[in-house]
């Protein structure tokens, strides 16, 4: 049984008890949101209609130094809201006319989500989406099965080096990733839309190409054609890549310190399209900070907005 008492959730395995201190994630056992609003900039199946109802949780199980979202995931900000409160919040989200619950970044509180997802199975009628960054642990992937309907994780690296290097990851980064998107697929199986296109079940595997790292990319596509044939899985791949954070700062990020080139990722796009899997390209005009949405740290704070 997963829980917050020696916390193996993520597969870091800190084993913090989280009622008494934060673990690596930087989170206690109370649960953490910077946002829960109507969100547009999702995958077209995600964001179709009214948009996808977001739940930005905070801490993060990565240390990834160009992170767009570094206020909530490593700097701290956010507030606190009870487990009945999220529950609320999900309800809330689906009547203001989202389309799908969208748990982003939900790792680290995925016992007190089950929790909150149990109070209102009854009257929540739109999917869930588990929107995570791959670096997860297949038993805590286990715990969720019968919660989520569409799972989008985002696959960063073949290259352990690589994970190494810019998202502080131990171990084979590639391996655990790919393991736990094999559980999601087996749980979720093939994508299934309804007659507007908008995703109903499934697995998204999101890929972000990195300046510089072409060739990395290209061996993650394989890979995973490699895993799975092209009707099991949809692939988004990403080139909305902005410098932010430690990559704009720090002398030893210097080579992922600008934007993709249009001829990286054109070039993995197009080894993209020769892996068979359907799924969504980017614009080259997603490549903007404009794109980030704005966080809070106090629930007030936000309604006011």
């Amino acid at each position: 049984m997963i829980g917050y008492e020696k916390c193996e959730l993520c597969p870091r395995r800190c084993l913090v008890n989280r009622h008494e201190a934060v673990g690596f994630c930087g989170q206690s056992d109370k649960i953490r949101i910077a946002r829960a609003a109507l969100h547009l900039w999702e995958e077209p199946c995600i964001s179709i209609g009214n948009g996808s109802g977001a739940v930005f949780f905070s801490g993060c199980t990565l240390r990834c130094c160009f992170c767009q979202n570094h206020e909530i995931s490593h700097e701290g900000k956010g507030y606190n809201i009870t487990t009945s409160e999220l529950a609320e919040t999900f309800l809330r989200l689906q009547d203001e006319g989202a389309e799908n619950i969208n748990l982003v970044s939900p790792t680290p509180f995925v016992p007190s989500i089950i929790e909150a997802l149990d109070m209102v199975r009854c009257k929540l009628k739109i999917p869930v989406v588990y929107n995570c960054g791959g670096f997860e642990s297949v038993e805590t992937i286990k715990a969720l099965e019968g919660y989520v309907d569409i799972y989008l994780p985002d696959v960063k690296y073949f290259s352990d080096e690589c994970a190494k290097e810019f998202s502080g990851c131990p171990g084979s980064y590639f391996e655990t990733a790919i393991s736990s998107v094999k559980e999601m697929q087996k749980q979720v199986g093939k994508p299934v839309f309804d007659d507007r296109g908008k995703l109903l079940k499934g697995v998204i595997v999101r890929h972000m190409v990195l300046p510089t790292l072409r060739q990395d990319s290209m061996a993650v596509l394989k890979a995973l054609r490699e895993a799975f044939k092209p009707d099991e899985i949809l692939l988004s791949l990403m080139c909305q890549y902005v410098p932010m954070y430690r990559a704009t700062t720090e002398e030893r990020f210097k080579k992922i310190n600008r934007r993709v080139s249009t001829f990286e990722y054109n070039g993995v796009l197009d080894y993209a399209r020769d892996s068979g899997f359907d799924g969504y390209s980017q614009e080259r005009s997603s490549s903007d900070e404009g794109f980030v949405p704005e966080f809070f740290g106090s629930k007030d704070e936000e309604e006011r907005t």
